[in-house]
């Protein structure tokens, strides 16, 4: 099944794929389950072929898709995980995961603006797969850590490269507002073999600037749960970003950076296509301005 958050007439809401569109579960569980990190806990989420007839069902035209997860506790993002990333950016081999943070504002859904900042003009690509917690666990075993996840999703770990080095720690560089895409849809993991190698292609207006397979992480999906739920709880929603493969923009020749009028896309096999064109933060703000003016 596939999942998905969104914003209807002024209001967030979530819902699955079905023959006919995108059937609303807010207005059917809403009360208990506000959000779709809530509905993942349900027992609901994992029957399948039981929304084919909810009452309420959109186009997709009819919503602005959000990030999947829209209100995660945490999100974990694995660098250095694949051998071409690390040969290009000429880092040692690590014995553990790399691991930082990002913050939800970070994040935007499928066909939303990718921001670029006032601060830079740095803005890069990572193509990833990201992985959504479903049942909570502390140091979970790698033997058991598919057990823990409730899907998939397609994801963009939008960098400010500039400000991603002005010290050792990433996480200014990867956490301004808008800069991070995250869909279109939670894929769930019954959609896909526990340990399924899945090709990976990021698309810069169409060019092919990153193409790999899931089997070739460092540390493999099982062994990044293991780890991170070593230090902290894992709660249902949590999301773990699980790294990009060579390929870059910054570590190009000449340098690719994004710019307005792009289009980026990461496709992964059986996932989806994750699409979002770029734009400036100031223009950004000029046009909620204007039409905030004409209301």
């Amino acid at each position: 099944m596939k999942y998905v958050s969104y914003q209807v007439n002024g209001e967030e809401s979530y819902g699955v794929r079905v023959e006919k569109g995108i059937a609303d579960l807010k207005s059917k569980y809403g009360s208990e389950y506000p959000t779709l990190k809530e509905f993942l806990s349900s027992k609901e989420f994992s029957e399948e072929n039981q929304h084919e007839n909810e009452s309420v069902i959109y186009s997709e035209e009819e919503v602005q898709l959000l990030p999947v997860i829209t209100n995660p506790d945490k999100i974990f993002c694995i660098g250095i995980n694949y051998e071409t990333h690390r040969i290009e950016t000429n880092r040692e081999k690590a014995g553990y995961p790399v691991v930082f943070h990002r913050f939800a504002e970070s994040q935007v859904g499928h066909n939303e603006p990718i921001l670029l900042p006032e601060e830079s003009d740095r803005l890069d690509f990572e193509g990833e797969l990201a992985v959504v917690i479903g049942k909570p666990g502390r140091r979970i075993s790698k033997e058991n850590a598919y057990e823990h996840i409730a899907g998939y999703a397609c994801y963009n770990d939008g960098s400010i490269r500039d400000w991603q080095h002005h010290t050792h720690q990433w996480g200014p560089g990867k956490n301004f507002d808008a800069t991070g895409g995250f869909g279109p849809d939670l894929v769930t993991r019954d959609e896909i073999g526990d340990g399924e190698s899945l090709r990976l292609q990021t698309r810069l207006n169409g060019e092919v600037m990153q193409d790999t397979t899931t089997d070739l992480m460092i540390f493999s999906i099982p062994e990044l749960i293991e780890y991170v739920s070593s230090y902290t709880t894992l709660q249902t929603g949590d999301v773990i970003v699980s790294g990009t493969p060579g390929g870059v923009g910054a570590k190009r020749n000449p340098p690719v950076f994004m710019k307005e009028g792009d289009v980026v896309e990461i496709e992964i096999e059986k996932v989806g296509v994750l699409r979002n064109p770029i734009a400036t933060e100031a223009k950004q703000k000029q046009q909620a301005q204007t039409a905030a003016q004409s209301v």
